[in-house]
């Protein structure tokens, strides 16, 4: 039997710059709202006969006319894909958004999935599937991550289910009260998202609209505005890595934009999702469950794909690289450390 044989250490590679530090809103725990919904608008939405999803009807997707790198906004090296955000593309058609819009505005979500923060005063979230099937089939039809994806420059799928179709609420208010780190023309305060990446579609008619844009600010200080034209356009942003902010809408009657949070597909590219921008607008007892089952499965495929890898080696008599299983079980180590950082009990 031959003698153990360790290859030397060598440095390891240069990793890239970590994610940026999240400032989550100031609320700790899930408040609901106390500005009401304009009744015409739920009733608008009621109106629409229910269908199911069908992407031969439903999906609208026709590719950006340009996406930005990150390399043009001056953070080549950073996050997980070489694209930054795109310009707005058709994804849904106006039917299907109907349809997403009668689910939002139904009554067992308004009454269960509604919350206000300091940094968003009206959303919905963690609609779940039996509330809103269409948007839950809409948003994991493989047709639909396919073109995300391809926008992305990375196969992504949503984070978990908690994080479907995140519904930031703007009624065209001119008295409305300003946000924390917003003014008179935000609607959503300035911050790096929690998830990799972030799909924005816009889910409002924006005849008569002015302003309603996702504003980006570069590291120069430079601020760039994208804004889908139309109800069902959507915007893709490695929102992990680039600060921004929702501006407000104005001579619209509303802006009501969808975000769904997504991460990579694969388990093997590098994760940075923590839980700060969303535990105080969460119930807990459904986003700490998703959120851990999607982290032990990551590390569950790790493990068993470093297992086969081991097993090749030794059958086919190669010599143990200490350091390349020191980098892996330093890599599990520090994403499991990111865990129990984000799990913890709110007073």
């Amino acid at each position: 039997m031959p003698g153990l044989t360790i290859t030397p250490t060598v440095a390891p590679p240069l990793t890239p710059p970590k994610a940026p530090h999240v400032i989550g809103p100031k609320t700790k725990k899930a408040t609901r709202p106390t500005a009401e919904i304009p009744q015409f608008l739920i009733d608008e939405a009621r109106s629409i006969e229910p269908v199911a999803w069908d992407p031969k009807k439903h999906l609208a997707y026709q590719p950006p006319a340009k996406i930005h790198t990150m390399k043009e906004i001056g953070l080549e090296g950073h996050g997980i894909s070489p694209n930054a955000v795109s310009d707005p593309f058709p994804l849904f058609s106006k039917e299907a958004m109907l349809q997403m819009r009668r689910e939002i505005f139904s009554e067992p979500v308004l009454q269960n999935c509604r919350y206000s923060s300091d940094f968003i005063a009206n959303m919905v979230r963690g609609m779940g599937y039996e509330r809103a099937p269409f948007t839950y089939d809409a948003w994991w039809s493989p047709e639909v991550l396919a073109a995300i994806s391809k926008v992305a420059g990375i196969d992504l799928i949503p984070a978990f289910d908690y994080e479907v179709a995140n519904i930031n609420i703007s009624i065209n208010d001119q008295n409305a009260q300003a946000l924390t780190g917003t003014d008179k023309t935000a609607s959503v305060a300035w911050h790096y998202d929690s998830f990799p990446f972030v799909c924005v579609t816009m889910a409002s008619d924006c005849t008569d609209m002015v302003g309603g844009e996702t504003a980006i600010q570069l590291p120069s200080g430079e601020i760039r505005k994208v804004r889908g034209p139309a109800m069902g356009t959507a915007v893709v942003m490695q929102g992990r890595y680039i600060y921004h902010q929702a501006l407000k809408a104005f001579g619209g009657r509303e802006r009501i934009a969808m975000v769904t949070a997504l991460r990579p597909k694969s388990p093997f590219v590098r994760d940075e999702t923590i839980l700060t921008g969303v535990r105080g607008i969460s119930n807990l007892a459904e986003l700490y469950p998703q959120y851990t089952e999607y982290r032990m499965e990551i590390l569950e495929e790790r493990f068993r794909a470093k297992l086969k890898e081991e097993r090749r080696r030794v059958t086919s008599r190669k010599p143990y690289n200490l350091s390349d299983i020191r980098a892996f079980l330093t890599e599990q180590k520090e994403f499991l450390e990111s865990m129990l950082e984000e799990l913890y009990e709110v007073e």
